[in-house]
């Protein structure tokens, strides 16, 4: 599907799903380099996110840095997918929310300014719901960067996890965060539009930004790709058993295995979900995905592991994170 698509919206999405040029008017330095012109890349753009092949033009924010995050699953009987979905997706916190193959079989991101808010909000699902809700938080990242290219052949090795600086970030920075995760407005100056509207100046939110991105707070700026919708349809979640020295390792090698998309160690629930590694597969078929877990199966570091493959069935809901309390 991806290889169908206009040459210059292939590129587009292609090029920029990071270092969004951090200049007063990024369309058109995107232009020149693309060849065409500044307005030619804003309507591209507004298309794009029309058709749901785009999220929006901003940034992902490395998980509880500057709120708080975690990865939940629910076991829904399948009589009551549709209204467990509704009640989880109602959550202004939730911004991912997906169905797979599994006995535990909803799963979400949650993210809130702040824990107390977070463990607010799972407990009002669990109230709602009736059912028990597994809370999965990030312990580790090896890779939390999914921006991988889409055209040719190839998959190279995603980046690996910086170190990031959370002092870095500043109060005032928030409302620049949030508007980041939201989607910047897709005109010739984004940043004066973002800045007036967070009370900053131009200047000012150019230069937040890039000190974010270099604090490792801000872990990518760019285009934001809904990666179903160009053609990546087979995505799978796998998850690892292995004992605690040994998954350091593992997640190092799962992090530079190609094909491999995100990978990170979270926490357990002992006796029910004893899987402390987690990694995602974005492919084009169920064979391509097989495929590249049966090369990182292989790996050394994984030897003997146990695993269990989830594939994404259903996308519920997919928006940028929640890192501000909505205005009253």
């Amino acid at each position: 599907m991806f290889e169908r698509l206009d040459p210059v919206d292939r590129r587009l999405m292609d090029e920029f799903q990071r270092d969004l040029p951090l200049v007063p008017r990024p369309f058109a330095a995107i232009a020149r380099t693309l060849g065409t012109d500044e307005d030619e890349v804003i309507a591209r753009l507004q298309a794009l996110h029309a058709q749901g092949k785009v999220s929006r033009v901003g940034a992902t924010v490395r998980p509880n840095t500057a709120g708080a995050s975690t990865l939940a699953a629910i076991a829904v009987p399948e009589a009551r997918i549709e209204d467990v979905a509704a009640i989880v997706g109602a959550e202004p916190g939730v911004n991912h929310s997906y169905l797979r193959e599994d006995d535990w079989n909803l799963w979400f991101v949650a993210t809130a300014p702040d824990r107390a808010a977070l463990a607010d909000m799972l407990g009002r699902i669990a109230a709602r719901t009736g059912l028990r809700v597994l809370d999965l938080r990030l312990v580790q990242p090896f890779n939390i960067d999914l921006g991988f290219r889409l055209g040719g052949t190839g998959r190279d090795p995603m980046p690996g996890a910086r170190g990031v600086r959370a002092a870095a970030l500043l109060e005032e920075d928030r409302p620049i965060l949030q508007a980041l995760t939201t989607g910047l407005p897709l005109v010739p100056r984004p940043f004066q539009a973002t800045g007036t509207a967070t009370g900053h100046s131009e200047d000012e939110v150019i230069a937040r930004i890039a000190a974010l991105a270099d604090a490792g707070v801000l872990t990518r700026v760019g285009i934001i790709v809904r990666h179903r919708a160009v053609g990546w349809t087979s995505n799978a979640m796998v998850v690892w058993s292995l004992p605690d020295d040994l998954i350091e390792a593992a997640g190092r090698a799962l992090a530079r295995h190609r094909g491999v998309t995100l990978c990170y160690r979270r926490q357990t629930v002992p006796g029910i979900w004893d899987f402390p590694l987690y990694s995602m597969i974005h492919a084009r078929s169920r064979s391509e995905a097989l495929g590249i877990l049966g090369g990182a199966a292989a790996l050394p570091e994984l030897a003997g592991a146990t695993h269990r493959v989830l594939f994404s069935t259903r996308c519920f809901k997919q928006q940028g994170a929640l890192l501000q309390a909505a205005a009253a």
